[in-house]
């Protein structure tokens, strides 16, 4: 398991992660954004609220998470098959 250990909410919907392995990515969430219960996401104060959850990933306070594998492993722009 890739477990995200550090976390910094930038601007534009971005958020810059270092895994336990070492490895540092920024990436602009924007696109996983404004469906459903992601819409109030799209306050920059509610955004802000993300937080690395017990299992590694990262999570907000309505419910929506990611998973670290799949952040580790997301290329910007590339759409990864779902598990």
């Amino acid at each position: 398991m890739n477990e995200v250990k550090e976390i910094e909410t930038l601007n534009d919907y971005r958020i810059w992660i270092k895994f336990q392995d070492g490895l540092e990515k920024v990436i602009n969430f924007r696109p996983f954004l404004g469906k459903g219960f992601t819409a109030e996401l799209l306050q920059e104060g509610k955004f802000n609220e993300v937080s690395i959850e017990e299992g590694g990933g990262l999570a907000w306070p309505n419910g929506y998470d990611f998973c670290p594998n799949y952040l580790h492993d997301y290329v910007e722009g590339e759409v990864l098959a779902k598990a």
